[in-house]
């Protein structure tokens, strides 16, 4: 007996002209494909327009004059070598955007990031609710055709002369809010389609959306910089915008849309029966399901009983923390390789001999204008080499490169060990000597600097993919739910929106920190990466449990477990030890 859903919708009108083309129906392998391509485009979209505010910074608030001189490393003029720079800190009137190019320019850069931040982590937890209750396809379009126009407002301030702070400012909250409506929506559409099979593999892949966004977005911001810092907000707003079209014209957001039904609509008593396997096996077989395994889509949940799920907020804590690192590289990280330029062999040897900061030194024999030196720790060493704007931002995006393996890798890490918890934890800890090695050694050389970035990327980007994908998607269909509930954008929201307010936070901070020195800042990235580790240590205790158990089976994801009286003093000291041995290396690094 054919399915009779209570809930179709009208089917997309770019796939209706499509088929009606063709002359065939599409099978659920089809539309799956076609789910987690065109999911994929919207959030590489979403990011690609986040991505101007980092490129842009240098160019609102620049710092020390360079030095017309190029030279090609290492593929053409991607990465540009600029030898010569001068190092007087006396920033020039005629330089940078106002309001941006005071001495709290860094401080207002940071509230921009702050606000549109805050409007997106506070604006996800509505979303969520809404994305459960209304129409995916809509909802996401409306987001999208919303994102490109306020992203693209922002960039006209710059041809209409705007130098009002509250302009930008009302920009990037409105903007943000638009913003919040596309990860619960992607999420939930992904696990509308896909099953629990194969879950970390499928989203760790698919999550590399996040970097390649993030990637397009640097180098498309930074292609078009020298016709205007405007046009690097206006092309990624396009962009996204387009984007809305395709999605509004293309994506089925419900297998039920297209008259499949969906493999989490089933009743206790049918997964008795038949098991949600079995279910998966029909549908792929022959597209169809006896009505009686199959139930309408239920009442979407509140936010509170989505936070009783169990492993929503230990995760939801965790992934905080983890954004408010993942974040501050996202948007900081062109800032720090393009205002961090280096002394060459010479100018360091003298100052180190000498002792003396801010005197002036004239290099001119070496073919060098006056420089006014600074303290030495305020720059980071890069093999020599001072990074103009345009290069810092395309060298950027190599930590998006590792980010794209790192989420693949914890996907397919988690598969293996059916263990998420143990997954994430692991990267989480492994960021921390990976950001101190960045931070240490990325000075030697490019290569160098390329290598461990990429490596930092990997292990910071790993958990916040699978925490924000897999996981998610694992609570949202939670066994607990019975299969009656619409929960997955909620539960995403909780999630996301949570690790949200840290990503707010971590830039705030940042242009606060950085003007004490930037081995301040990478103190508070590891403060937080080993947090985020550290708040899963109840679930991976219970996932390691679960292991020694035999007569335990392992649930979707781990029951929550408190921690003894014991156990608590025990973290708690731990946290405090490691806390202070790595601010002693960074005093040690100042000193």
């Amino acid at each position: 007996m054919p399915v009779v859903l209570d809930t179709m919708r009208r089917i997309p009108p770019g796939i209706l002209l499509i088929r009606s083309i063709g002359g065939k129906e599409w099978s659920l392998r089809t539309y799956r494909y076609i789910a987690l391509f065109l999911t994929f485009i919207a959030y590489a979209c979403y990011h690609a327009s986040r991505k101007p505010s980092s490129i842009i910074k240098s160019v609102l608030h620049p710092e020390p004059v360079n030095v017309d001189q190029s030279y090609p490393w290492p593929i053409g003029d991607v990465f540009i070598r600029e030898e010569g720079f001068i190092a007087n800190m006396t920033r020039l009137p005629d330089k940078g955007w106002a309001p941006f190019n005071g001495e709290d320019g860094t401080m207002k850069l940071g509230e921009i990031d702050v606000a549109f931040l805050a409007c997106y982590s506070l604006g996800m937890y509505v979303a969520g609710h809404l994305g459960d209750s209304l129409d995916l396809r809509l909802f996401l379009t409306t987001g999208m055709i919303g994102s490109g126009i306020f992203v693209g407002l922002f960039g006209m301030g710059y041809f209409w002369n705007i130098h009002v702070f509250w302009f930008y400012l009302v920009m990037q909250m409105v903007a943000g809010l638009f913003q919040a409506t596309g990860w619960p929506s992607v999420v939930a559409v992904m696990g509308n389609w896909f099953g629990k099979k194969k879950r970390g593999l499928i989203m760790g892949v698919w999550n590399a959306h996040t970097s390649v966004g993030n990637i397009s977005g640097s180098l498309l911001a930074a292609s078009v910089l020298d016709h205007g810092w405007g046009w690097s907000f206006i092309l990624p707003g396009a962009l996204v915008f387009l984007g809305g079209i395709m999605i509004c014209l293309f994506l089925a957001a419900y297998p039920e849309d297209v008259g499949f039904p969906s493999p989490h609509g089933l009743d206790s008593h049918a997964q008795a029966e038949i098991g949600t396997k079995d279910v998966e096996t029909q549908l792929q077989k022959g597209g169809k399901v006896d009505a009686e395994t199959t139930i309408p889509r239920g009442e979407s949940v509140g936010l509170l009983e989505a936070c009783r799920i169990p492993g929503v907020i230990p995760f939801a804590l965790s992934l905080f923390f983890a954004k408010l690192v993942a974040y501050t590289y996202l948007y900081w990280l062109p800032f720090y390789l393009s205002q961090t330029g280096i002394f060459l062999a010479l100018s360091v040897n003298l100052i180190k001999s000498t002792g003396y900061w801010g005197k002036v030194i004239d290099f001119s024999e070496s073919g060098f204008h006056v420089f006014h030196l600074i303290p030495f720790n305020y720059f980071s060493e890069i093999g020599g080499e001072y990074m103009s704007v345009k290069s810092a931002g395309n060298l950027s995006t190599l930590f998006d490169v590792g980010g794209i393996v790192g989420g693949i890798l914890a996907g397919y890490i988690s598969d293996k060990l059916k263990a998420r918890a143990i997954t994430a934890a692991s990267f989480l800890y492994a960021a921390i000597p990976a950001m101190l090695l960045y931070r240490s050694f990325g000075g030697i050389s490019q290569s160098v600097n390329i290598i461990l970035m990429m490596i930092a990327g990997l292990f910071v980007n790993g958990p916040y993919a699978l925490i924000t994908t897999a996981v998610s998607a694992d609570l949202g269909t939670h066994s607990s739910l019975k299969g009656d509930s619409r929960a997955l954008a909620t539960v995403t929201a909780i999630i996301d929106g949570t690790g949200s307010v840290g990503a707010a936070l971590g830039p705030l901070l940042t242009g606060f920190l950085s003007r004490k020195g930037w081995n301040a800042v990478f103190l508070m990235l590891n403060v937080g990466a080993l947090i985020a580790g550290l708040l899963l240590s109840p679930l991976v205790i219970a996932e390691i449990r679960e292991r020694t158990l035999v007569q335990d089976p392992p649930p979707d994801i781990p029951r929550q477990q408190g921690f003894e009286d014991n156990s608590s003093a025990l973290f708690a000291g731990i946290l405090i030890q490691l806390i202070v041995m790595i601010k002693s290396y960074y005093d040690a690094t100042l000193a």
